[in-house]
């Protein structure tokens, strides 16, 4: 079904009601064909049904943020005892994300037609992914459907917030790097060279340090452009093997895990991830083997992702999940410990759960130290390259005063 799904488009109607009134929408299907048929079935006559063409420019760029702000809004409305269909078109109202209020009109649309949730929602797998959808279907299937979608909100709203730490965590050194090299680039292609003018009528030689520093900034100067095209395009071409290559993307990901602190930091997030996609789908009433799929397509990381695969097989066989953790060498003591916990009790959501709190918090605290860290590691890094640039310049007119 979800193949199927996956093969719809959006296309925009209009028509005749009963009472001969021009009515408007949006709705997701496979055909024109099968758009007319379905709002004559509502007793409405269609006169024009065409394809939804992408929007061009702001607001086409639906983000995992607008997906766990839709979840939200709806667990809230349905919270109030709002209808799912109303709902579904207040929602839309008060998106400001065109691309994304288009989504849910055309998921309200199947909903009136008779379609399940679920198969609306899966009729849109760039946005709702199976996680979301598994979820959704084990709410329908035992009349929870309201006290899930919070759980999907609440699941989505903090994996958001645990990526924006991580973010935040891999720009700070970056930014570092990317200034440190303009403001070095600025000097020596700017500054230098007035100071240059000045030394050549010294007529003696320049000090050693001041020599590379002037060549430094001919070289820049000379070739500023091939060293900025050339970063450009290695920068475009390993953003471009990045996305095509799986085999690159996994070992970028096994890299990172090795670098100090933030590899730490990675560590922590995965695990965290792990354990809150987990949570959520054993409260849900995932079987294991089953939910581990999801749990590995969350992880985020491309060895976390083989170690739970890894971990679902032994699942399938039978193997208890704190033995499975044991053998990835993956997780901490004080995680196995827990699992083993829930796995003894019965109560393996709620400690999963406790276990993302914890990993949560320490990657916020982690990423706060590094700030606090990079902080004065900035200040002395650009210190020392300007400092340095300046004292080069300087050197040869100290010389010339210790002359006189």
């Amino acid at each position: 079904m979800a193949a199927t799904a996956a093969a719809k488009e959006i296309y925009i109607w209009e028509g005749k009601d009963a009472k001969g009134q021009t009515v408007k929408g949006e709705m997701s299907s496979k055909s024109i064909d099968l758009i007319k048929a379905q709002l004559r079935r509502q007793g409405i006559k269609p006169t024009k049904v065409r394809k939804q063409k992408p929007m061009k420019g702001g607001g086409n760029s639906i983000t995992p943020s607008d997906i766990a702000i839709f979840a939200r809004q709806l667990t809230t409305m349905m919270g109030s005892g709002v209808p799912l269909v109303q709902a579904f078109e207040i929602v839309a109202e008060g998106l400001d994300n065109k691309a994304m209020a288009r989504v849910v009109t055309a998921i309200k649309a199947d909903v009136e037609g008779g379609s399940s949730l679920t198969v609306a929602l899966k009729a849109h797998p760039k946005q709702f992914d199976d996680l979301f959808c598994n979820l959704v279907a084990a709410g329908e299937q035992s009349g929870t459907l309201e006290r899930l979608l919070n759980e999907v909100a609440t699941y989505k709203e903090k994996t958001e917030a645990l990526k924006a730490k991580i973010k935040k965590a891999l720009f700070y050194p970056i930014a570092v790097l990317v200034v440190a090299f303009i403001v070095t680039a600025i000097l020596l292609v700017f500054v230098v060279p007035q100071f240059e003018t000045l030394f050549e009528g010294v007529g003696s030689d320049l000090p050693a340090f001041t020599r590379m520093v002037v060549n430094l900034s001919e070289f820049m100067q000379a070739w500023w452009y091939v060293i900025f095209g050339g970063l450009g395009a290695l920068i475009f071409a390993l953003a471009k093997v990045h996305g095509s290559s799986q085999k690159f993307r996994d070992g970028t990901d096994r890299m990172i895990l090795k670098m100090p602190i933030i590899g730490e930091i990675m560590h922590k997030a995965a695990t965290s991830k792990f354990a809150r996609t987990l949570a959520t789908m054993s409260s849900a009433g995932v079987p294991l083997v089953e939910a581990m799929d999801s749990v590995a397509g969350a992880a985020g990381n491309a060895v976390y992702r083989d170690a739970i695969l890894k971990m679902r097989d032994d699942a399938s066989t039978g193997q208890r999940l704190t033995a499975s953790m044991r053998q990835t060498a993956l997780f901490s003591n004080m995680c196995v410990q827990m699992v083993a916990i829930g796995e003894e009790s019965g109560a393996l959501d709620d400690m999963l759960a406790k276990v993302a709190d914890y990993y949560e918090e320490e990657v916020d605290n982690s990423v706060d130290a590094l700030t606090s860290l990079m902080e004065p590691m900035i200040m002395a890094f650009l210190g020392v390259v300007v400092g340095g640039l300046v004292v080069a310049m300087y050197l040869p007119i100290f010389q010339m005063g210790d002359a006189f």
